[in-house]
């Protein structure tokens, strides 16, 4: 089993930036693809970003621009940098590890609020 921490979720006013980690008690080397999930109450739960094993990374429309992800496998973390943050970017967000036979891991959530 990988446990996912995710930290660094808080208050901001709209233009403003968060980064969010998440970090995992294993090495992420050989997972697949790592990303960042999110949900807003009364939404569906929506990917934000991924980044695979070989770096290539996919974005959302609507972050597109704002939002990085990257990682650091020597510390077996993603971040997820995310600037000019909009009052609909409210959502608490997950940490995924999409990993190897078919194993998916999600960690439980920091709470993201853009509020003026």
């Amino acid at each position: 089993q990988v446990q996912l921490v995710e930290s660094g979720g808080g208050l901001v006013q709209p233009g403003g930036s968060l980064r969010l980690s998440c970090a995992a008690s294993k090495s992420i080397y050989s997972a697949n693809a790592m990303g960042w999930y999110r949900q807003a109450p009364g939404k569906q739960r929506e990917s934000v970003a991924t980044i695979t094993s070989d770096g290539d990374t996919d974005y959302a429309n609507s972050v597109k621009g704002r939002f990085t992800i990257s990682k650091d496998n020597a510390k077996n973390t993603v971040y997820l940098q995310m600037n000019n943050l909009k009052p609909e970017d409210t959502a608490v967000y997950y940490c995924h590890l999409d990993h190897t036979f078919g194993r998916n891991f999600w960690g439980q959530g920091t709470q993201v609020t853009v509020s003026s």
